[in-house]
């Protein structure tokens, strides 16, 4: 595992389980919201699945479950990969409370098993801000590819790249040149919601935040062909673009 991943994974595991028990709920207060309209939990992100029903999905960097839960009460096969244990250990408590099965492998996304996952899924899917955990965007889709069926989808939705110049979605992250290339030291996600005390404790995680530019050309460069390319406004400022979302199909063979 890489340093930088050993970083983030003490980052995400510090008070994790309590964290999402404060914010999100007991596991059971969870599941119960999650299966009275599992499809209204995955938000915009459900337009992007053609169905959900017996499809394998990976969810990537799933974290407590939040879209994989609502995902596998919806009839798909999901595996959420995630590099925190905490994490693990709320996502599956909540799942067998909202009586479904959930896969969840506790890794370095970059070192999936592919022994094991190989051209293992219809679907790879990931939200809510990941790509900046990883130093080598290529490296990332690399792995995204050997993991999907040839013709099996990508749906990636993460912070659009304008939020390296103005913090649009208001998570108090620092803002830099639009073309920085730099690998830098910042809080992780849930810093903020602490008091200063306890904020100044919390594990740092070190981030590479990338251009529209550079994440189009991974996709293309990296065996997919881009099918859309959408960009969301930011939550609390519809003028300013906050999210995006890339669909894209693995290359056939």
């Amino acid at each position: 595992m890489k340093d930088y991943s050993e970083q983030h994974k003490k980052a995400w595991e510090y008070d994790a389980y309590a964290f999402w028990v404060r914010h999100e709920g007991t596991p059971e207060e969870r599941a119960k919201e999650d299966t009275a309209d599992p499809r209204k939990m995955l938000r915009k992100y459900a337009d992007y699945f053609d169905r959900f029903d017996g499809v394998k999905i990976a969810n990537i960097c799933g974290s407590c479950g939040k879209k994989a839960i609502p995902l596998a009460l919806l009839g798909a096969d999901v595996t959420v990969f995630d590099i925190s244990e905490a994490n693990k250990r709320y996502a599956m408590e909540t799942a067998q409370a909202a009586k479904v099965i959930l896969h969840y492998e506790v890794c370095d996304v970059l070192e999936i098993d592919l022994s094991k996952y190989t051209q293992a899924f219809d679907v790879v899917f990931m939200e809510g801000g990941i790509l900046h955990y990883f130093h080598d965007i290529n490296e990332f889709m690399m792995m995204m590819h050997a993991i999907l069926k040839p013709g099996g989808k990508m749906i990636c939705s993460d912070f659009h790249p304008f939020t390296k110049i103005l913090d649009s979605l208001k998570l108090e992250r620092p803002t830099m040149s639009y073309f920085s290339t730099e690998i830098y030291e910042g809080e992780m996600a849930h810093a903020r919601f602490y008091e200063d005390e306890i904020r100044r404790k919390i594990p740092k995680c070190r981030y590479r935040r990338y251009t529209v530019g550079e994440i189009i050309n991974a996709i293309i460069e990296n065996g997919f062909i881009l099918k859309r390319f959408d960009e969301h406004p930011a939550w609390e400022n519809k003028d300013l673009p906050g999210e995006f979302t890339a669909v894209a199909i693995r290359k056939d063979e």
